[in-house]
């Protein structure tokens, strides 16, 4: 009895839900259009919207500094993104950022692996001065800095493969961390 009043409720949600999107969109107050951040230097404002009767496909509407408003094919859009990309410095395209802050970005991710790939050079010297293999707590804290770092940067870069790769592992750091200063004791052992 109870699943079926869950059911219910569901889907009258539901219905609200649908309702309430399209008495929004006919009261104009919602846009199915997307708004597009990264933009020509020329261009204020760029919005990708769903195909009407001027247009048979999706285009974008671009709003240029100086007020003036263009529809764009996906086709001519691209060459105005291509002329932008021609425009800018050698840094910017080497780095693939489109503004200074970029800059910060990167070097965050930069410093990050820097941290993630010197953990192994400490290892690899520690255990050359014991003459066998050892880690130490160094390697777990350059681990979990390095990893840190990474995954901002993969979040700021939308890189959803990097952000599992390091997060997996900033997981283990931590875990390996916490057991190094909070050691069991025999009467904790099972």
């Amino acid at each position: 009895m109870k699943r079926r009043y869950m059911v219910i409720g569901f889907f009258l949600i539901a219905a609200l839900g649908v309702s309430y999107l399209v008495w929004q969109l006919r009261s104009g107050e919602l846009s199915l259009g997307v708004t597009i951040n990264d933009t020509p230097a020329m261009v204020e404002s760029v919005t990708l919207l769903p195909p009407d009767d001027d247009n048979p496909s999706p285009y974008f509407r671009v709003t240029y500094l100086d007020g003036e408003t263009e529809s764009l094919s996906p086709e001519n859009y691209a060459l105005l993104l291509l002329q932008k990309d021609d425009s800018r410095a050698f840094t910017f395209k080497l780095l693939n950022i489109s503004t200074p802050a970029g800059i910060a970005w990167v070097t965050l991710g930069l410093l990050g692996q820097v941290l993630f790939t010197g953990r192994m050079i400490v290892q690899w010297l520690v255990s050359e001065k014991k003459k066998q293999s050892v880690v130490p707590t160094s390697f777990w804290w350059m681990s979990l800095f390095g990893a840190s770092m990474l995954i901002t940067y993969f979040i700021w870069r939308k890189d959803i493969v990097g952000f599992l790769g390091q997060g997996a592992g900033w997981l283990i750091y931590g875990r390996n961390l916490w057991m190094i200063y909070h050691p069991r004791t025999p009467k904790d052992a099972p």
